[in-house]
């Protein structure tokens, strides 16, 4: 049986993350005690990937949490650290909404708490905190899931019922980049399960090698036909092989559908349109950022030149080179199919009118 891939081990008051800087060569498990090494994994990108990110920073917080219980004489006490805590943590790295969206939930259940006259009892406040937090880790899972089902569905759409897909993805989304399972990975995943994967194409995705280090390692973990690519051979591979579609993450989506993700895929989603694939974005509906009203309001992380010009510590350019290290670009609502969520695939036009009624359904 192939063995299952995570990204953390957690029991309650203690948190490990998988250090997938030093994958697929030595697994390595580091302690995260307190909300400086949880800051330092997402910062360093010891764990990425916008769900995992959010997963590990509300754990850090629980794991905290948890090691301060009996240290909080008040409710105004618990608050105040609850927001520094989040506060500290969504500086880590600020593209992918996930992160924010959490610190916005949990602050305000924090906030709910206090004012609802929890004050008298400050531990049963903090518990019912740290099971939020932890509850983060199952629901994910169940929405990964529930993306790799609809975004199997939508690709093979229109197919023969004995045909197979070939898939291509960027970066790396699958189980290292979630609480498991995966997003656009998931949808690869959920294909192979349905014997309906016939290979999947994975882009090194240059600089930091996350297809490479990391997709590759969960393709061949996980038994799943996989083919590992440079980044700039997708144009050749569309011209000379059979592409049944590409899917792709996402770190934010605006509310018109532009879609902010790993450097790189906005080029794959031209070449896509230009040779008739279609072009998937699966994301959970906590990515999707409704405040934005496009891409062009997206703020784009840049990374340290010494990513570009080095791996794992080796130059491989001039020390003298300037470098522009964009972590994400933006591939536009026009080039894309549809954004697969745990409640269905939208086409952008529809993306924001959909992603209003579920939340407010969800409230009632």
């Amino acid at each position: 049986m192939a063995k299952a891939l995570v990204p953390l081990k957690y029991t309650r008051g203690h948190l490990e993350v998988l250090n997938q800087l030093l994958l697929p060569q030595d697994e390595v498990w580091d302690d995260v005690t307190c909300l400086e090494d949880g800051w330092q994994a997402i910062r360093q990108m010891k764990v990425r990937g916008a769900p995992a990110i959010a997963i590990v920073a509300a754990l850090t917080v629980a794991v905290e949490l948890e090691n301060r219980r009996g240290t909080f004489a008040t409710a105004d006490d618990l608050v105040k650290f609850v927001k520094h805590a989040w506060s500290h943590l969504c500086t880590s790295r600020p593209t992918a909404v996930n992160l924010f969206r959490a610190a916005d939930d949990l602050l305000k259940l924090t906030e709910k708490l206090a004012s609802a006259g929890e004050e008298q009892d400050v531990q049963h406040m903090l518990s019912v905190l740290v099971e939020a937090m932890e509850a983060m880790l199952e629901k994910d899972i169940a929405d990964n899931k529930a993306i790799g089902r609809w975004g199997a569905e939508a690709v093979l759409s229109g197919a023969a019922a004995d045909s197979k897909a070939v898939m291509v993805t960027h970066c790396n989304t699958g189980s290292l980049a979630t609480a498991g399972y995966g997003t656009a990975l998931g949808v690869v995943r959920a294909l192979h399960e349905q014997g309906r994967l016939e290979r999947c194409y994975c882009t090194e995705t240059r600089p930091y090698l996350q297809g490479a280090r990391l997709t590759a390692y969960e393709l061949t973990v996980e038994d799943m036909p996989g083919t590992l690519i440079p980044d700039s051979a997708v144009a050749s591979l569309m011209s000379t092989r059979h592409v049944s579609a590409i899917v792709v993450g996402a770190d934010r989506v605006a509310a018109n559908g532009d879609t902010a993700n790993k450097i790189g895929t906005y080029q794959l989603a031209v070449v896509a349109r230009h040779h008739g694939v279609k072009f998937y974005v699966a994301a959970p509906l906590t990515t999707i950022d409704l405040s934005l009203v496009s891409g062009k309001d997206i703020i784009i992380e840049e990374r340290p030149p010494s990513e570009l010009k080095a791996i794992r510590g080796q130059p491989i350019a001039p020390d003298a080179i300037d470098c522009w290290n964009p972590a994400f670009d933006v591939t536009t609502a026009d080039l894309i199919t549809g954004i697969v969520t745990e409640h269905g695939v939208f086409a952008p036009a529809d993306l924001q009118a959909n992603v209003k009624r579920i939340r407010s359904q969800s409230l009632s």
